[in-house]
């Protein structure tokens, strides 16, 4: 079969609802958990904001618009090389210059739900990334890897979203091993359900936060805040993640989607 082929096909069954658009995104607005830095660092991630220009008024009788505030990284989000030091120098490294190709791929979805409701600090390994693979197939290079633990379901309360305490926030994530193991299988990327792409005590890992310091020194992409993991199968789907071209952006919200067969 072709590539003309390959996609009429695609187009028709999605007309005829064969196949599924699955929304991986939480809504974006001012009740949007957002990550809060240590109180040594200056500046955080504002508050959202949505403001009205008009709406059928004497502002503008015919329409309806509005202008926000918001940062790169808020809500769902995708994370660009350069959002980290290690990916500082890459020219393709913005949201404004990497290849639109890299934002529409195939997606491996490890399950990690059971394992994160009995400890919210559980870290997915290597070990574990392997004996996924050996039951649903290998990681193959190119296709994203996202990490499901259902942490979706604390996103309308915010303390319980970033869940910290005196000693720092406590979610799950990737060990340093995995993010290795999952850039030698030659992915495009790697995906969480919270806040960010590391797990909440990845500052004291060696190196610090190896989902921001490996992925982007690779010149590889994260995605955070997903939504909805529960509804991909293990493989089958397609990731679609693209971020607004923003002009030497670090990153960007994005509504993600996934392509799912219908069983």
């Amino acid at each position: 079969m072709n590539a003309t082929d390959a996609l009429g096909n695609l187009a028709t069954m999605l007309l005829e609802g064969k196949v599924e658009v699955v929304d991986l995104s939480s809504p974006l607005g001012p009740d949007t958990p957002l990550l809060q830095l240590p109180e040594d660092f200056a500046k955080n991630t504002p508050k959202i904001e949505i403001h009205k220009i008009s709406e059928y008024d004497s502002d503008g009788p015919f329409f309806a618009w509005n202008w926000l505030k918001l940062g790169e990284h808020s809500g769902t989000h995708f994370d660009a090389p350069h959002h980290w030091i290690t990916g500082k120098d890459y020219v393709d490294g913005y949201t404004d210059s990497i290849p639109p190709q890299n934002y529409v791929a195939p997606v491996n979805v490890i399950d990690c739900s059971a394992e994160v409701a009995a400890n919210p600090d559980f870290l997915l390994d290597a070990a574990g990334v392997k004996a996924w693979e050996a039951k649903h197939g290998d990681i193959k290079p190119g296709e994203w890897v996202v990490m499901r633990t259902d942490w979706d379901s604390r996103v309308g309360d915010q303390d319980a979203y970033l869940n910290a305490d005196e000693t720092g926030p406590h979610s799950p994530g990737p060990s340093v091993d995995c993010i290795q193991y999952i850039l030698s299988k030659g992915a495009i990327g790697w995906g969480t359900q919270c806040i960010g792409t590391d797990a909440g005590q990845a500052g004291g890992m060696e190196p610090p936060y190896p989902a921001h310091n490996l992925l982007h020194a690779a010149n590889k992409y994260g995605l955070a805040s997903l939504a909805n993991l529960s509804k991909l199968p293990p493989k089958g789907a397609i990731l679609i993640a693209a971020p607004l071209k923003i002009v030497k952006g670090t990153g960007s919200p994005i509504r993600a989607m996934a392509l799912v067969p219908r069983s």
